[in-house]
């Protein structure tokens, strides 16, 4: 069985993206345990886990632009804005959680995490109902 050689790099690609979207997740789920039990080992969680889905977040955003040049399609920009939208977010969040421990994760915090946790899902959703994909050789 042939496979064309753009499947490999659309599978490399999704498994990059899936750091982002798990991390994002992982960094809102235990801001919201942090609100719930006051433990500030949470916050440690979700600094670390910010500071992974910005890693993989800047890789898949950088890879997405060559996406956005090869096929010039509404739906590679809009995966690529929401890329750039979650690593922006993101950013702030991380300094947001760089703050003390009970200054980090209010009601700002708490929305960057949102922000950046919702963007990775709608890009990662894109990607992996092959939205971006549609029509080409699989």
């Amino acid at each position: 069985m042939y496979t064309h050689p753009a499947s490999f790099g659309r599978g490399l690609y999704g498994l990059v993206l899936a750091f982002p979207v798990a991390l994002f997740t992982q960094a809102m789920l235990t801001d919201i345990a942090y609100l719930k039990t006051e433990e500030l080992q949470w916050s440690n969680f979700s600094a670390w886990a910010i500071v992974g889905g910005l890693v993989f977040g800047g890789i898949a955003f950088l890879w997405s632009l060559f996406g956005v040049l090869r096929f010039r399609s509404l739906t590679h920009s809009l995966h690529s804005v929401l890329l750039l939208a979650m690593c922006l977010f993101g950013l702030v969040n991380a300094f947001k959680h760089s703050q003390d421990g009970w200054s980090s994760v209010g009601s700002l915090g708490m929305t960057l995490s949102v922000l950046s946790c919702v963007c990775a899902l709608v890009a990662g959703l894109l990607h992996y109902t092959g939205t971006l994909h549609k029509g080409a050789v699989r």
